[in-house]
C-alpha cells in the first residue's frame, strides 16, 4: 500500500511517501525550487518521493491532501460575514482567487497530478483530504515511540482550529478539544512577529532569538488587553486590535497606540522595544504552553506527550516544558509546521482510513529526520566536474582527518553528507559546522557565511553520550527542538559592568567555554548527534572532541539568509562560492576555496529576497 502525502497553497509544500505504514521520504517543494517558503503544488518533492520508493506514479493507491479546502473557505466567508462591513477591500481581492481556483482544489489536485506525474491515471478516484490539525496530531503520534500519548497541536489555524488535543492508541487518534479560529496563539505570535518588522510565517523563530535580549516588560499590557489566558490553558484574544480576520495586516491602529507606536519598518535599526516585546510574547507564549500542558496532564492522566503545529517550533518553550517535567516523554514532529502535514495526511490515511496496524519503534520511525534526497560518490563527482569544482577524493578517515583540523583552524566548513533532512533544521546532513569554542566565529558566521543579522544564535550539536557534560539536559534531542543552558561549569562568570548592559550591547561577551553556541542567556537550542542515525556526523565529532576535548560542534543550516537550505550538490557549490565558507565536503569529495578558478565566484548576497 503506497500513500502520497501532500501539503500545498499555503507555505512550506512538501511531499511523502508512506509504503506499508512505513515513512520512505519526504521533502519541502522549496528545496528543489530554490524558493523560501514555496507554497506551490510540490511537483519535484512528488517525484523524489516516488523515486526513493523505486515506484511508477500508477503504483501509487492513494493521494491524501493535509486540509480540507472547503472548511477552509467556510471560514473565510463566515469571518468576513462575521465582521461585516469591514474588511471589504480585503473579501473583494481574495474572492476571485477561491472562486476560480481554491474551492475547487479537487479538481486542481487531481489536474495537476495528472500535468506532474501521468495523465494516464484517474487521481481523482485515489484523492482523499484530511482535516488539517488531524494531520498535525497524527505526524506528531504516528512516528512516536509511544503507545499512548496525549497529542497537543498548535499553530495559526487549519480550517477552524488553532488548538487542539488529541489522545492517541495503537493506531487510533481522536480529536476531543479545540480553541477555534480567530482565537490563535500562533497568530497572536505573528502578529508581533508582523509589528516586530518580520516576515509572518518566516521570522516567528526571530523573535524567538529576540527575546533574550530584552525583558518582558509588556507581559501584563498584552494580557491586560489582547489575551485573557484560563488556569486550563484555554484563551481568548480581544480582536478589536488585530486586523487578521478581515484586513490586510495582522494589526491596527489600536495595537499601534498600545505599544507606543507603529510597527518597525523591515530591515531598519532594532530597537529595545522590539527586543522587550519579543522578551513579552515569548513569556506569554510559555505561559500558555505549560498551563495547556499541565491541564493534559491531569485531564487525560497521559503520561507521554506529543507536539505538532508551528507554536510545536518554539524550542524554547519546548525546553521550559520539559523541564517541568508534567510527563515521562516528550516527542516533538521535527516537521513541525504545515510542511508535517504531508507526513500527518499520509500516515493517518494507513492508519485511521485503512485501519492498518502500527509499528512503533524503539527511538520514533522517523529515521532522524533524514529523507530527502541523496546522492552517490558517483553522482557527486561528476556534478562537481561540470560546475568547474576543483576537488580531491579522500577515505573516509583522510576527510573527517582534514575536516577536524581545518575546524581547529578557525575555519567554516560546508558538510554535505547523506540524506537532506526534513523539516527547517539542518541536522548535519546539510550544515555549515565550525568550532564553538571560538569567541569570534558566532559573528563570523553570521555576517560573512549566513548575511544575517548579527544577534542570531546557532545551535550546539553534541555527541548525545556527552550532553549531560555540557548541557542542562540528559534526554534525546535529535531534532534541534529543545533548548537548554550549558551546565554551570561551563559557564564564565561575568563582571559587573558586563552585568549591567543591555539589548543588543550582550552579544559580545562570551559567556562560556562554547561562546560560540550560548546564547546571552546562557541556553543553547540542542541537538544530540546518536551514531545509529548519522554515523558519519558522531564519527566527525569524535574526531574533534579526541583532538579538543569538546564534543561540539556549531551547527547552522547550509544556506544564506532567504534561501532554503542546498539539497544538490551543486547549491552546495554555489554556496560555497558565495558566501566565506573555506573547506566543503560532499560525501567524500573535499573543496577548498583557494583551490577554485575565481570565475567561479559570485555575489550571494543579492541572490535571494531577505525571510
Amino acid at each position: 500500500m503506497h500513500i502520497l502525502g501532500i501539503s500545498a497553497y499555503y507555505h512550506d509544500s512538501a511531499a511523502c511517501l508512506v509504503s506499508d505504514g512505513e515513512l520512505v521520504a519526504a521533502a519541502q517543494e522549496e528545496r528543489f525550487t530554490r524558493r523560501k517558503h514555496d507554497p506551490g503544488f510540490p511537483a519535484y518533492a512528488a517525484r523524489y518521493c516516488l523515486r526513493a520508493g523505486r515506484l511508477c506514479p500508477a503504483d501509487v493507491d492513494y493521494v491524501v491532501f493535509y486540509d480540507k479546502p472547503f472548511s477552509k473557505f467556510e471560514r473565510i466567508f463566515e469571518t468576513y460575514l462575521a465582521f461585516a462591513p469591514r474588511g471589504f477591500k480585503s473579501f473583494a481581492m481574495s474572492m476571485p482567487i477561491w472562486l476560480k481556483d481554491k474551492l475547487f482544489q479537487r479538481t486542481l489536485i487531481s489536474e495537476t497530478l495528472n500535468e506532474q506525474l501521468g495523465n494516464d491515471i484517474d487521481w481523482s478516484s485515489r484523492l482523499r483530504f484530511s482535516e488539517h490539525h488531524l494531520s498535525h496530531a497524527a505526524s506528531a503520534f504516528f512516528p512516536s515511540p509511544f503507545h499512548e500519548a496525549a497529542v497537543l497541536t498548535m499553530d495559526g489555524v487549519g480550517e477552524w482550529t488553532t488548538t487542539s488535543l488529541a489522545i492517541g492508541r495503537g493506531k487510533e487518534l481522536s480529536v476531543f478539544r479545540e480553541i477555534h479560529f480567530p482565537h490563535s496563539l500562533g497568530l497572536l505570535y505573528s502578529a508581533f512577529t508582523y509589528y516586530s518588522g518580520f516576515k509572518v510565517n518566516s521570522g516567528e523563530y526571530k523573535v524567538m532569538g529576540l527575546a533574550p535580549y530584552g525583558e518582558p516588560k509588556y507581559l501584563d499590557l498584552i494580557k491586560e488587553h489582547l489575551i485573557n489566558i484560563k488556569e486550563d490553558g484555554s484563551f481568548h484574544l480581544n480582536m478589536s486590535f488585530f486586523d487578521y480576520c478581515t484586513g490586510l495586516t495582522m494589526t491596527n491602529g489600536r495595537f499601534d497606540a498600545l505599544f507606543g507606536g507603529p510597527a518597525r519598518r523591515p530591515e531598519s535599526r532594532l530597537t529595545q522595544r522590539e527586543m522587550d516585546l519579543a522578551a513579552s510574547i515569548q513569556a506569554v507564549t510559555e505561559e500558555v504552553v505549560l498551563k495547556l500542558a499541565r491541564e493534559i496532564r491531569t485531564t487525560t492522566g497521559q503520561r507521554n506527550l506529543c507536539l505538532a503545529g508551528g507554536v510545536a517550533l518554539n524550542c524554547v518553550a519546548n525546553g521550559k516544558l520539559l523541564r517541568e517535567e508534567l510527563f515521562d516523554n516528550i516527542w516533538i514532529q521535527p516537521a513541525a509546521g504545515d510542511a508535517g502535514g504531508a507526513v500527518g495526511a499520509a500516515l493517518g490515511a494507513y492508519h485511521l482510513m485503512l485501519e492498518k496496524p502500527r509499528s512503533i519503534h524503539s527511538g520514533d520511525s522517523m529515521k532522524g529526520a533524514y529523507l530527502g534526497p541523496e546522492f552517490s560518490q558517483r553522482e557527486i563527482e561528476k556534478s562537481l566536474r561540470t560546475a568547474g569544482a576543483v576537488f580531491t577524493t579522500e577515505s573516509d578517515e583522510v576527510l573527517i582527518s582534514n575536516v577536524v583540523h581545518a575546524l581547529v583552524d578557525g575555519k567554516a566548513i560546508g558538510w554535505m553528507q547523506g540524506r537532506m533532512e526534513f523539516g527547517p533544521r539542518a541536522l548535519g546532513g546539510r550544515s555549515i559546522i565550525a568550532d564553538p569554542r571560538s569567541p569570534t566565529i558566532q559573528k563570523q558566521l553570521n555576517l560573512k557565511v549566513k548575511y544575517r543579522e548579527s544577534f542570531r544564535p546557532f545551535a550546539p550539536s553534541v555527541l548525545r553520550e556527552d550532553v549531560s557534560q555540557w548541557f542542562q539536559l540528559d534526554f534525546d534531542s535529535p531534532y534541534m527542538l529543545l533548548v537548554a543552558d550549558v551546565i554551570s561549569t561551563k559557564q564564565l562568570p561575568m563582571s559587573e559592568k558586563q552585568t549591567q548592559l543591555f539589548g543588543i550591547d550582550k552579544l559580545n561577551v562570551a559567556r562560556s567555554e562554547i561562546p560560540a553556541v550560548t546564547h546571552v542567556d546562557y541556553s543553547a537550542r540542542v541537538q544530540t548527534v546518536h551514531h545509529t542515525t548519522n554515523p558519519r556526523f558522531h564519527r566527525l565529532i569524535s574526531k574533534f572532541k579526541e583532538l579538543t576535548g569538546c564534543p561540539v560542534l556549531v551547527n547552522t543550516s547550509f544556506n544564506v539568509r532567504g534561501e532554503p537550505i542546498v539539497c544538490t550538490p551543486e547549491d552546495a557549490f554555489r554556496c560555497f562560492m558565495g558566501t566565506e565558507i573555506e573547506l566543503l565536503a560532499i560525501g567524500n569529495s573535499l573543496l577548498r576555496k583557494e583551490d577554485q578558478s575565481r570565475a567561479s565566484l559570485k555575489d550571494y548576497r543579492s541572490c535571494y529576497e531577505f525571510d
